[in-house]
């Protein structure tokens, strides 16, 4: 009997966390600076971009410069922020050309709210710089899974095409049907989950945090190909009590 895959494979998984993710550092290859507070996004093509300010280190650097990115994924369960996966992109920074600025504001305006990106765009006076990082590999740990994805491997895969329509999902899960979940989970792993979250939900499977350090993979059947298919095994899942 063919079972059924469980998982995504890990570039996919690796570019779904990034699409995710929100800088928080950035460390200069070869300097003895401490690695700095970073703000951005990651780009569609999974690049990460720094907002950098006038008067920030990285504000008047040369193009190419060697760095390493430190991304987090992050997951609220109820008032509480948990990390689910983090990143290390090194590579090398260099500012976006002007004809890409307005693109690639906009595609980390949701990771990185911040007013300054319409200074980037208008490009008045001394504004604000995007950095892009070309990526040379990415240093990933999530929460079973840890190594490197050298650059082509990681570029040439793309986040789970059901991203935006899963995450909706599973907010609405965690929101407004938890105590469905708690029950379909204790059902299904016989042992009681007071604490149980959807942690992840991806076109394979769930992924439920039962307890600080423990997680359950439950995948699907056969892997969902729309957002409706990925909706109905969902619900067979909170159901199932």
């Amino acid at each position: 009997m063919t079972q059924p895959v469980s998982a995504p494979p890990i570039a996919e998984r690796v570019r779904t966390l990034a699409a995710t993710a929100a800088p928080t550092h950035v460390a200069v290859a070869g300097s003895e600076l401490k690695a700095l507070p970073a703000r951005g996004g990651v780009d569609a093509q999974g690049r990460p971009v720094l907002l950098v300010k006038p008067g920030e280190v990285l504000y008047g650097c040369r193009d190419d410069l060697a760095v390493t990115v430190d991304l987090v994924a992050t997951r609220s369960l109820g008032e509480t922020e948990r990390a689910r996966g983090m990143l290390k992109i090194r590579g090398w920074a260099s500012t976006v050309p002007g004809h890409e600025v307005r693109e690639t504001a906009i595609a980390i305006a949701e990771r990185c709210p911040d007013e300054d990106l319409f200074a980037v765009i208008e490009n008045t006076g001394r504004a604000p710089r995007l950095l892009r990082v070309d990526v040379a590999d990415v240093v990933y740990l999530t929460g079973t899974e840890s190594g490197v994805l050298d650059s082509d491997d990681y570029l040439d895969a793309d986040p789970d095409p059901l991203l935006d329509q899963a995450e909706r999902m599973l907010h609405h899960v965690n929101s407004a049907h938890r105590a469905q979940l708690v029950a379909a989970v204790e059902k299904l792993t016989g042992e009681p989950a007071p604490d149980a979250w959807l942690w992840e939900l991806d076109r394979y499977g769930a992924t439920v945090r039962a307890g600080r350090d423990r997680l359950v993979r439950l995948p699907w059947p056969s892997p969902a190909a729309t957002p409706e298919a990925l909706e109905q095994a969902l619900a067979c899942l909170v159901c199932a009590h």
